[in-house]
């Protein structure tokens, strides 16, 4: 009787400290995304063409298709989505449903709030980075820990630095004002159909090559990623990025509605684990 008193007790506290360790894991992703959100210059300026003339071609078509005239340029964006995630290899990707909401202040960073599975096995939480941290936290079931990757861990400026290159290939889809030329970001062409652009912020150096149709549509986003999605799981630099379609205008940016990336595009290893459909894009800067 006593074993029994003991291990119901003993199941008790750890369901009471999983619990608190989840409400504290809510907490902190609430906290930052405030923070992002409330990210202001105070200097909303409005887009002109006349911008991003000096620009490489590619680069200018790109601006002005993404851009209408006169647009408020918002560099904090939020994102309301569905779609699907693939948890398993190529061969058997497993789709899961998925529902998010995300927020992006450029250079800042970004939180992604996700729930897929499938029946009962619901697994909810959240990839984040804000300044100098980087997190990925989940929770199967609401009560399991599952996946946690950054935060102290001893990879945690690797980790950074994959949120990172995460964000800036995300502010290609879904802010492009935040990629307008600055001290943080420049601009050259690889080709007549590919405008490169290069993000320095603090320690961290990005690069994304987006391909561009010739009305200006963007229609690929290619980064080389610090990233441990391999079969050694060690990080290295190696592709990552996704296809764009069904663009939609929202607030004078034609942005698109449905993206669908993964790691090693561009190669026989790829295949789209995240398949997303936007349902609505917001600006509140």
């Amino acid at each position: 009787m006593k074993i029994l008193i003991s291990f119901i007790a003993f199941v008790v506290i750890l369901m009471i400290g999983l619990n608190f360790m989840r409400s504290y894991d809510e907490l902190r992703s609430y906290l930052a995304w405030n923070k992002l959100e409330k990210t202001s210059d105070n200097k909303t300026k409005s887009f002109s063409p006349d911008t991003v003339s000096h620009l490489p071609g590619p680069a200018k078509r790109y601006f002005e298709y993404v851009i209408l005239p006169e647009t408020p340029l918002r560099r904090v964006t939020e994102i309301k989505m569905r779609g699907r995630l693939g948890l398993g290899p190529k061969e058997a990707p497993d789709y899961m449903p998925m529902t998010a909401t995300q927020v992006m202040a450029f250079p800042e960073g970004f939180i992604w709030n996700v729930r897929t599975g499938r029946g009962p096995l619901v697994v909810t939480g959240s990839d984040g980075l804000y300044l100098d941290k980087s997190w990925s936290r989940f929770w199967l079931m609401h009560s399991i820990p599952l996946g946690r990757a950054g935060g102290r861990s001893s990879r945690r400026k690797d980790h950074r630095r994959a949120a990172f290159g995460r964000l800036v290939a995300e502010a290609a889809f879904w802010s492009p004002a935040s990629l307008l030329p600055s001290k943080t970001v420049s601009w050259e062409a690889i080709d007549e159909v590919t405008a490169r652009a290069t993000v320095r912020y603090q320690d961290l150096v990005q690069t994304v090559d987006i391909t561009i149709n010739e009305d200006g549509q963007p229609t690929q986003v290619v980064i080389p990623r610090w990233s441990d999605a391999n079969p050694k799981n060690v990080y290295q630099l190696q592709p990552f990025g996704g296809y764009l379609s069904a663009f939609k205008e929202f607030d004078g940016y034609r942005l698109p509605t449905h993206v669908e990336g993964g790691n090693f595009i561009g190669s026989s290893r790829y295949y789209p684990f995240y398949i997303a459909d936007v349902e609505k894009v917001s600006f509140t800067d």
